[in-house]
């Protein structure tokens, strides 16, 4: 959204210095041309507005998504350093079972 708001600046602040260039900011000056530009300018700013929003989404989702993939991970490497230490610990009572037998 910030992105949006900068190109949303920027677009007035051309279109500001156009008005002025050519209408010296006079209303009386104002033509039909001038609220056709200013129709145009609003459009393009929508159409930019538009793809800045899709591409910023586009790119959260894809954070996200390796977020996701990242906790994903590290449960699993959890969860295999729990197996890990099970086996260890089973081994070490097989060898004790076997140094000193029951019988």
């Amino acid at each position: 959204m910030k992105s949006i708001s900068i190109t949303g600046l920027i677009l007035l602040a051309v279109s500001a210095l156009l008005f002025y260039l050519t209408t010296d900011f006079a209303v009386e000056q104002i033509k039909l041309s001038h609220i056709m530009g200013i129709m145009g300018g609003i459009g393009i700013g929508l159409i930019i507005g538009g793809m800045v929003g899709y591409l910023s989404k586009g790119s959260a989702i894809k954070e996200e998504q390796k977020r996701k993939e990242f906790k994903q991970l590290q449960k699993d490497k959890e969860e295999l350093e729990k197996q890990a230490a099970e086996i260890a610990k089973r081994q070490i009572e097989l060898e004790n079972q076997n140094k000193n037998p029951q019988i």
